[in-house]
């Protein structure tokens, strides 16, 4: 048996990368999970990956930062599999810049996917779990979304944005059992990552291998993270061991946020 069965998991930006991992961790543990992403083939192909396990999963195209997709989306997870236990709000875009080059149309990028795009999904998921007397939310954040971080001040204000939403909300509706956490990875080896270790280099006049290394030399536990770390992470707040936590601001990182 898995510590999740029966449970109803949806997990945004799951087409690939952290979001995938998520999926696939919370399908492992027996829940049905609703695979979501704006890349619609991205999510059709987890969603089959964790049928072909012998998991439950199906998909859903969703653009995150509509607010009428959301809606339908999470009603359509319901009518399907009777309840909603678990949404984690997770798609995340970046660009890098320096802020005296910034656009407006990447500062408004950047914030309508990671910060409008989290406050639509929550909404979205609160009325089904009200009904049901409580749910968990483990919106992924950042550890840019509480430190300094040169070329990616745009994106950093989003998280930081987000993890300031996430705390608030969590104290609006604990009343309702409603749980509400954030995770802030570190140096995730994601297709995000690999775009941003080129535009780093290319920005700082670095061979994007000596970006590589660098964001190893500030990672206490010596490699990149991978998106199962943070997966292993995003479980662990699904457990019933987890029941008395809300409000946190969990970094998982392997201490990069330290340094």
């Amino acid at each position: 048996m898995g510590r999740l069965d029966g449970q109803v998991a949806m997990v945004t930006g799951a087409g690939t990368g952290i979001g995938a991992a998520i999926a696939r961790t919370l399908a492992r543990e027996g829940a049905y999970v609703a695979v979501t992403d704006i890349n619609e083939e991205g999510a059709r192909q987890v969603a089959e990956e964790i049928r072909q396990s012998d998991g439950v999963a199906e998909s859903w195209r969703l653009d995150v930062t509509r607010k009428a997709d959301n809606v339908a989306v999470m009603d359509a997870v319901v009518a399907k599999w009777g309840r909603l236990d678990i949404v984690c709000p997770n798609a995340g875009v970046s660009t890098m810049n320096w802020v005296k080059d910034l656009t407006e149309e990447e500062w408004d990028y950047n914030f309508n996917v990671n910060t409008k795009g989290v406050f639509f999904t929550c909404q979205a998921a609160i009325p089904h779990m009200i009904r049901q007397g409580g749910g968990r939310i483990i919106i992924t954040a950042s550890m840019a979304g509480h430190r300094a971080v040169p070329l990616l001040a745009h994106y950093a204000a989003s998280k930081w944005a987000v993890i300031g939403f996430g705390l608030s909300l969590a104290v609006e509706v604990g009343k309702y059992n409603i749980k509400v956490n954030l995770i802030c990875p570190g140096f995730v080896r994601t297709s995000m990552q690999e775009r941003e270790i080129v535009w780093e280099g290319q920005l700082r006049g670095m061979d994007p291998e000596a970006v590589r290394a660098e964001y190893v030399s500030k990672t206490p536990l010596g490699r990149i993270e991978e998106p199962q770390d943070v997966a292993n992470a995003v479980l662990l707040l699904c457990l019933p061991e987890a029941d008395f936590i809300t409000g946190a601001v969990l970094d998982v990182t392997g201490g990069a946020h330290l340094t």
